[in-house]
């Protein structure tokens, strides 16, 4: 037998027969609206209508693969099921009764066997994506009018994060903003150590030496646990770490292992020493940065805030005390500048505004997503693939949401493409 999901689509999308219905009882059945889909305990679907005989009922309706379902979820002794007024089962292998006794009327669901065929077809695919093979049935279109759905489903899952990471810094909206945007220039790679870092380093000490660069540095690179790779060194590692011995015991502070941090199969820019340097120097220049977010209404002076680059030691560093032989500036690239905004910035202007009851901050949360180009990454190049234009970074966003939260769970049945590739006729 099929999942009860799909039955829930089947009764919520009225694919059913529905001429001369009956109950399993044998009364004539008129589904007059199917009701609500519930997605919290208690019924399946709220608000239904229905008629059985000459009687209309107005209530609850509850979804199984089989009646005996009902006594086997305990709904026979639960009194919020003592309001559904129709039972919709795939297999009537037993009667159902309500808390009071009372019998409740039982419908068959029967459909067309094509709908099932064609759910199985996409449950069973192995392809980049379940209907991979049928995607050119359905106008693209259709995909892209649920863009905006799908983009405030992403927004809604960081907001959760947010304030999870909120609460723990006791409701300290700077001090998180913090954590989240060390834990961006990770980058996957680094992301775990990034965070960690900036746990050892509250605010509250950074800000006693924001207007040192070899200061914050020191703190940042002692922290790390990169000072403590080798003993000797050329004379700008050596100078960090007798900084570092002063502050770490001016502060009590207890860093990191050097070995958490990766450099393997990364790009020298994209190295942790880099990073970090660049860290430093985005405290450094940036008073109140959290403040200014808020308050700035253009996507090119955002860019600004973030337009960093490491200090003048990693022009010819990648790594401590080994000199290469390409000099340049190592500034923060446009690419990783535009991936911050996104997945920084974007959430904490559209969580911001959520919490203090700011719908501007929200939109201006969509706007930016709509003047920033579209990233670049496997899922995006995926959707190109399939004849996909993505024009923006709303639109990209949109996309790895489809992707990651319905097309790799399979969840078809809520899925605007797959609900129409279901219904098609052979």
């Amino acid at each position: 037998m099929v999942p009860e999901e799909f039955l829930h689509y089947v009764w919520e999308q009225q694919l059913f027969y529905s001429e001369n219905l009956k109950t399993a009882a044998g009364e004539d059945l008129e589904i007059i609206s199917t009701g609500k889909r519930n997605p919290d305990s208690g019924p399946d679907f709220f608000n239904a209508k229905v008629k059985i005989d000459q009687t209309i009922w107005a209530g609850n309706v509850e979804v199984h693969k089989k009646s005996s379902d009902w006594q086997l979820h305990n709904h026979n002794i639960n009194k919020a099921y003592d309001s559904v007024i129709l039972h919709v089962v795939e297999k009537n292998d037993q009667p159902v009764f309500r808390t009071t006794g009372d019998e409740i009327s039982v419908f068959c669901l029967k459909y067309p066997d094509h709908i099932q065929q064609n759910y199985q077809q996409l449950l069973d695919s192995k392809t980049w994506i379940a209907c991979q093979n049928q995607f050119h049935k359905i106008n693209p279109v259709i995909l892209q009018l649920g863009f905006n759905r799908l983009m405030i489903e992403r927004l809604e899952a960081k907001t959760s994060e947010i304030m999870t990471r909120l609460h723990q810094n006791n409701n300290d909206w700077n001090e998180t903003f913090y954590n989240v945007l060390a834990r961006m220039f990770g980058f996957k790679v680094n992301s775990f150590p990034f965070e960690m870092l900036a746990k050892s380093l509250p605010l509250q000490i950074l800000a006693k030496h924001r207007n040192s660069i070899f200061q914050l540095e020191a703190l940042f690179f002692g922290n790390s646990g990169l000072l403590n790779q080798q003993l000797i060194g050329d004379d700008y590692y050596l100078k960090l770490r007798e900084e570092y011995s002063f502050l770490h015991k001016k502060y009590k502070l207890s860093g990191l292992e050097g070995h958490l941090w990766k450099f393997m199969r990364l790009r020298p820019v994209n190295f942790p020493t880099v990073r970090i340097s660049q860290m430093a120097a985005l405290v450094h220049r940036s008073h109140s940065l959290f403040s200014k977010i808020t308050e700035t209404e253009s996507i090119d002076e955002m860019k600004q805030f973030f337009d960093v680059k490491a200090s003048e030691y990693w022009n010819s560093h990648y790594n401590f005390n080994k000199i290469t032989t390409r000099h340049s500036e190592k500034k923060l690239g446009d690419s990783s500048i535009n991936s911050i905004i996104i997945n920084v910035v974007i959430p904490f202007l559209f969580v911001f505004g959520e919490a203090h009851d700011k719908n501007y901050l929200k939109n201006r949360a969509l706007d930016f997503l709509e003047k920033l180009p579209a990233e670049k990454n496997s899922i995006v190049n995926g959707w190109e693939k399939l004849g996909i234009e993505c024009r923006s970074a709303f639109e990209s966003q949109a996309l790895i949401q489809l992707k990651n939260l319905y097309c790799d769970k399979k969840k078809c049945l809520n899925c605007q493409i797959g609900v129409k590739l279901i219904k098609i006729k052979p």
